[in-house]
């Protein structure tokens, strides 16, 4: 019988955005807040467009929401980021070695930070420090394989 073969690639375009602070640990930080952020904003206006197209109801409010939507989420969630990616470089630094414990380390002290802004509950700083950790350790894991 015969057989076939299929190969192929894909590979997703890379955006870099250069902004030269003369400090590398305020590069890095900046970079992924912007990064991250504007991964959020468009997440947020792309649920919006979704809702509004299935609602049939296109109206300046519904921009004006979609928009501090956008803004909302592009800090939120690039403030995490530049916030993590300072702490990782900061472990890399201290220790002196770039592995994956950086990471664990970077998104512990981000899950701690993040969650103790919001709450005085310890119990649920120390889970949030454990959940940023395991999440960022994952992702530096699924990073190696690829």
């Amino acid at each position: 019988m015969p057989r076939s073969r299929f190969s192929a690639s894909l590979t997703s375009p890379k955006v870099d955005v250069v902004i030269d602070t003369g400090n590398p640990f305020l590069n890095l930080t900046v970079d992924g807040f912007l990064k991250i952020g504007g991964v959020a904003a468009s997440k947020a206006a792309a649920e919006d467009a979704y809702y509004i197209v299935k609602r049939g109801n296109i109206s300046r409010h519904n921009f004006e929401h979609t928009l501090k939507k956008m803004c909302k989420e592009g800090a939120y969630w690039g403030a995490v980021a530049g916030v993590y990616v300072g702490m990782e470089f900061v472990a890399e630094r201290i220790r002196g070695t770039t592995d994956w414990k950086n990471a664990m380390i970077g998104g512990a002290l981000t899950g701690a930070m993040v969650s103790a802004a919001s709450s005085n509950n310890r119990d649920k700083i120390v889970m949030d420090a454990i959940t940023g950790g395991a999440v960022a350790t994952a992702a530096q894991f699924l990073n190696y394989l690829t």
